[in-house]
């Protein structure tokens, strides 16, 4: 039987599933919660075998940095990471936090069993589909850091002096984004990727 613990503020959503889980026969909800900065006490205390956790809770807790905590006091607990936001970084960053899964919330639900039972077994699914994701992988963690400057409204001086690089280098880094995106103007591409939900222009 594996026991999950379910880390979601939306009430709705929480509910449809721990419903969902309960109808399975191989697996049980032991414990739910609001707010991810509760998930590690929770953890200590009900011992999950995996946490199903929002990227961002109740009180704007990071689910993410609530994994890593989750991950290094419990090596032992599958975390999969769930997420209705579209930012194009969220993914690489739970990698890091050291979850094992990522998917999108509005998944079926036979692909989010599937997804808990494969980390059980010890497989990573990392899933990024979705219509509004046509540049995910395609860009390297400085070029984000570039559009997210070009967001802010920062000169190619002022992105050379943020990110200590040469303003040649910025300005190679903004060719590489025009040339996998299609777009003759960085901040044509800024402007479209915020619109879209690709990026969010905040460094965090």
């Amino acid at each position: 039987m594996i026991k999950i613990l379910i880390v979601e503020d939306q009430t709705m959503l929480r509910d449809s599933l721990e419903h969902m889980i309960n109808g399975q026969d191989d697996m049980k909800v032991i414990g739910l919660a609001e707010d991810a900065a509760d998930a590690p006490d929770l953890c200590k205390k009900l011992k999950p075998d995996l946490v199903l956790m929002d990227v961002v809770t109740k009180n704007n807790s990071s689910g993410i940095r609530y994994t890593a905590e989750i991950h290094k006091e419990f090596p032992d607990i599958k975390i999969v990471i769930m997420t209705g936001l579209p930012e194009i970084t969220f993914a690489e960053e739970a990698k890091k936090a050291g979850a094992h899964s990522f998917m999108q919330k509005n998944m079926n639900k036979e692909h989010l069993l599937h997804v808990i039972r494969s980390t059980m077994k010890g497989a990573g699914i990392y899933s990024n589909q979705s219509d509004n994701r046509l540049f995910v992988g395609k860009f390297t963690d400085r070029e984000i850091e570039v559009v997210r400057l070009v967001c802010q409204g920062m000169t190619r001086d002022e992105m050379a002096k943020n990110l200590n690089l040469s303003e040649a280098m910025i300005g190679k880094h903004i060719t590489s984004i025009l040339d996998k995106t299609g777009f003759d103007n960085i901040m044509k591409f800024a402007v479209y990727a915020v619109g879209q939900g690709f990026i969010a222009p905040e460094i965090h």
